[in-house]
């Protein structure tokens, strides 16, 4: 399969990006210094490139009463210029997609990972019957930027031709910079104030040139996974999959107890009134300096009670921190674990999160 680039692909060359393959795209992992690139979004401002996010435009008369059956969330809530995150479940109740839904003036706006649109359009298409819904695939004509950190804010309202930007997470609006339409949403991939961008394809490399713009450092994916993890920002594909129940990842905000009957409900209800799920998503803090890997057994004593999903050395924590499943008997911070590793068991703890 052909490996898919951002239409930013010569800028990012131009400022001599180093690249690395995930899901099929061909992204920048470094501009060569990722503890630079952590630092700016902590104390500045930093570009994120999300050209492996897509865009599905939800319209149509029927459009909010059938997607209301079809997401975890309650959408049918929400007013022209609101957003919230939400997820599209199977029948058992299990995760195909972690997705942030937008309204505008006619339409629902579904951002998700790129990798994820084939199965989730398919999944889609077999619950439309004879509802007056169109979905489209907006992915070709949009792609998505984001800046992250505590600067983010007046950095990006001096690119605004006017207006004042979004105030609550997910709320969103239009707006001008250097004549070109842009969707401005307030959102955190790294647990600093940010915003995203949907920005007419064809025109992002003109925008990634602006000189405003060219004075904020961009930030690879190397930073990018530091500041995600210690965020506690679970991605799916890593820290959860088709296999995953949504209670268990922790996206408590992704799912509503009462706005009525969706697709996995029965599930997600039952857990819910049962009080908990059989493992969770937590954090843990290893003790030392050895990094755990993905799929690194979690244990008590030489029994095995869970996983590492994703891990990092943190430069915030000062040790290896990692995203994992436990069973729910050691859900309480600062329960005492080990993480095996190879032939080494690393003495961690569980954390809360974020760290």
């Amino acid at each position: 399969m052909e490996m898919k680039i951002s239409p930013l692909d010569d800028f990012h060359k131009g400022n001599r990006a180093v690249f690395l393959e995930r899901g099929g795209w061909n992204l920048p992992a470094h501009f060569g210094d990722p503890a630079a690139e952590y630092e700016a979004v902590r104390s500045g401002a930093g570009w994120l490139d999300l050209a492996d996010r897509a865009v599905l435009s939800i319209t149509g008369a029927d459009g909010a009463e059938w997607l209301q059956g079809m997401l975890s969330n309650d959408v049918k809530a929400l007013g022209a210029g609101d957003g919230v995150p939400a997820a599209v479940l199977n029948i058992q109740g299990k995760v195909l997609a972690d997705v942030r839904v937008f309204r505008t003036d006619d339409a629902f706006l579904l951002d998700l990972s790129e990798p994820l649109v084939p199965g989730v359009l398919e999944h889609l298409d077999r619950y439309l019957i004879a509802d007056e819904v169109e979905i489209s695939d907006l992915s070709g004509a949009l792609a998505m930027l984001s800046i992250q950190g505590p600067q983010a804010e007046t950095a990006l309202s001096a690119l605004l031709d006017a207006g004042s930007l979004p105030a609550k997470n997910l709320s969103h609006g239009d707006f001008a910079i250097a004549g070109d339409r842009v969707r401005v949403a307030r959102a955190t991939h790294t647990g600093e104030p940010g915003f995203d961008l949907v920005v007419p394809r064809r025109r992002l490399p003109a925008m990634a040139a602006l000189p405003a713009a060219r004075n904020i450092p961009w930030i690879g994916l190397h930073a990018r996974e530091t500041l995600r993890i210690e965020a506690g920002i679970p991605q799916y594909g890593i820290d959860m999959d088709a296999d995953t129940l949504l209670l268990e990842t922790g996206l408590d905000d992704a799912v509503s107890f009462t706005k009525g009957c969706y697709l996995g409900q029965e599930t997600v209800e039952r857990i819910h009134s049962r009080g908990h799920v059989n493992r969770r998503l937590v954090g843990l803090k290893a003790a030392g300096d050895v990094v755990p890997d993905p799929s690194d057994p979690v244990l008590d004593d030489d029994r095995n009670i869970g996983r590492v999903t994703s891990a990092v050395a943190s430069p915030r924590s000062q040790c290896p921190i990692a995203l994992g499943y436990v069973h729910r008997d050691y859900l309480e911070p600062g329960s005492a674990v080990t993480i095996g590793h190879g032939e080494v068991k690393v003495p961690a703890t569980v954390h809360a999160l974020p760290f």
